[in-house]
């Protein structure tokens, strides 16, 4: 009887130890409550509750009352798939900022990197090195064709030799093989623009052969933007391969309206049975290299040659004149249209146009003294700028074509360098606060939609874009009413509003609309790593 006492303390902790597992053992990790669902389909909002377990979406639904580690009630608010920007260029900036601060407060848990046929070579070792730093956010990656003809033939402006095609080919191969998930160009850049067709087709081949896209900076978004269309949609018929027509837009004042002419050429190629799709950023200026206004052929065989050319008087006056002659198809009287964003020699040109670049280095007010200022600043390196020159109206007639995703078009933003873009951190808040909420020129569910699941299945991320059961948790949860985009052309260092909680492959990664410092992202692999069987 006495022994029976003795022991009483331990048969109840035997009972009750089963209980004590179960509180301390919950059903999911994370569960959001009370949520306007919108699942990324383009269907209508419900609410309902999400639960994650282990990185993944383990049940959704009204009737989901499962015990959590963490319960995030989300009263309110949407909750939506995590974003996904298919056009960046985040190389050499990973490690300034591992937690993507500018987009995953911008709601961006994945982004496609390696655009406009600028990539790393090396993809598997880049993927490799992706995962071993750990961003905050997901990395998927094209293989670049200007990086891969300056790996084989440098800056050259020629066709290139059967011997130096098969070199070509050879590294895409590998890289679609090591995981990209297409192959890119940039038909404006160095050395892509000296670059024919055929070429393309050929390295296009090896992309679809492993079941990628072709990605491009088409060669023209002015004047001649519908042969330039024209070219994407021939490589897509002839290598039998997806196409995505970057940041799709018309530049320069002359062609503004033509949207209207373009958006059809791309709805009259789907009909034909080409698998085209685009991308667009919400704002009616661009950002690239000044070189792009220097005429092409001056651009060969890097920065020294380039001097060397520019130094000679009868060419300088052909440069002069090329962009004397560009300025006046735009019917513009003086490059106030073309701003510095990021010039090292003297970052008291950052956030300046040229014309106020040229009248603060004591020169005349004349448009050929300008194009001499742009001279001088390429003598010395280069700069990033930001040229304004889209119509708002074009903006939105695109927007309004269904088969359309945004994109930032940007690098992982780091606070107070240079003036950038405000694209790099306002993208999609921009869309959610003036097209969706103000403008009403699309739902926020198709707005949702653009941004998740077209992208997802576009590029094949098949395990993202959509809040279902068994996805990748990647999740975004905001106010509709508040999502803003403070960045501008004036102030372009300041975060969005509005995004409360971001979660990226479970991870709590934004909680109150502060950053947890989570590094939670992954490299992504395309479907030919999947083929090698790797």
């Amino acid at each position: 009887h006495n022994m029976l006492i003795n022991k009483l303390p331990y048969i109840f902790l035997l009972i009750l130890c089963p209980l004590f597992i179960v509180a301390q053992n919950p059903d999911c990790d994370i569960l959001i409550i009370n949520g306007k669902i919108i699942d990324g389909t383009g269907n209508n909002w419900y609410y309902g509750n999400v639960a994650i377990k282990n990185g993944r979406i383990i049940k959704v639904g009204r009737e989901v009352k499962l015990t959590a580690a963490k319960t995030i009630d989300s009263k309110g608010l949407i909750v939506a798939p995590g974003f996904i920007d298919v056009h960046t260029h985040l190389e050499g900036d990973e490690i300034k900022d591992p937690n993507a601060t500018s987009f995953i407060l911008d709601g961006v848990t994945t982004c496609v990197t390696g655009n406009c046929g600028s990539s790393n070579i090396d993809i598997g070792k880049y993927l490799n090195w992706i995962d071993s730093l750990r961003l905050s956010i997901n990395i998927a990656t094209l293989i670049g064709h200007n990086d891969v003809r300056k790996t084989v033939m440098g800056r050259a402006n020629r066709d290139a030799t059967p011997d130096e095609m098969q070199q070509m080919l050879t590294i895409v191969d590998k890289a679609m093989n090591d995981g990209a998930v297409g192959l890119s160009t940039g038909l404006i850049y160095i050395p892509g623009t000296y670059t024919k067709t055929p070429e393309i087709v050929a390295l296009a081949k090896v992309a679809a052969r492993y079941n990628g896209l072709y990605a491009t900076h088409m060669r023209d978004e002015g004047d001649s933007v519908t042969y330039a269309i024209e070219e994407a949609l021939t490589i897509g018929r002839e290598a039998k391969i997806p196409v995505e027509i970057s940041h799709f837009k018309l530049s320069g004042q002359q062609n503004w309206g033509r949207s209207k002419e373009t958006v059809p050429i791309i709805e009259a190629a789907r009909k034909e049975g080409i698998e085209v799709t685009i991308d667009q950023y919400p704002y009616t200026a661009s950002s690239t290299s000044i070189s792009t206004l220097i005429p092409d052929e001056i651009l060969a065989d890097g920065q020294d040659s380039i001097k060397a050319r520019l130094q000679r008087p009868e060419i300088k006056k052909y440069v002069i004149k090329s962009m004397l002659g560009r300025l006046k198809k735009r019917k513009l009287k003086h490059f106030s249209y073309a701003v510095v964003a990021n010039y090292i020699p003297d970052t008291t040109y950052n956030g300046k146009s040229i014309e106020q670049i040229n009248r603060m280095k004591g020169r005349r007010h004349k448009v050929k003294e300008e194009a001499l200022t742009i001279i001088d600043i390429m003598m010395e390196g280069g700069a990033s700028a930001i040229f304004h020159g889209m119509s708002e109206g074009d903006v939105k007639h695109i927007m309004q074509y269904p088969f359309n995703m945004f994109a930032s078009d940007a690098s992982i933003r780091i606070l107070y360098a240079g003036m950038p873009h405000p694209r790099g951190y306002g993208t999609n808040a921009r869309v959610l606060a003036k097209y969706v909420r103000e403008e009403k020129i699309l739902s926020l569910e198709e707005a949702i939609r653009r941004m998740t699941s077209l992208p997802a299945q576009k590029f094949q991320l098949k395990d993202r874009g959509l809040i279902k059961e068994g996805m990748a948790a990647d999740i975004v949860i905001f106010d509709e009413n508040e999502v803003q985009d403070i960045s501008t052309y004036d102030k372009p260092h300041a975060y969005s509003k509005g995004f409360h909680f971001v979660i990226v492959n479970g991870a709590l990664t934004v909680e109150n609309e502060k950053h947890l410092g989570v590094r939670a992202g992954k490299a992504l692999y395309g479907p030919g790593y999947t083929i090698s069987g790797q």
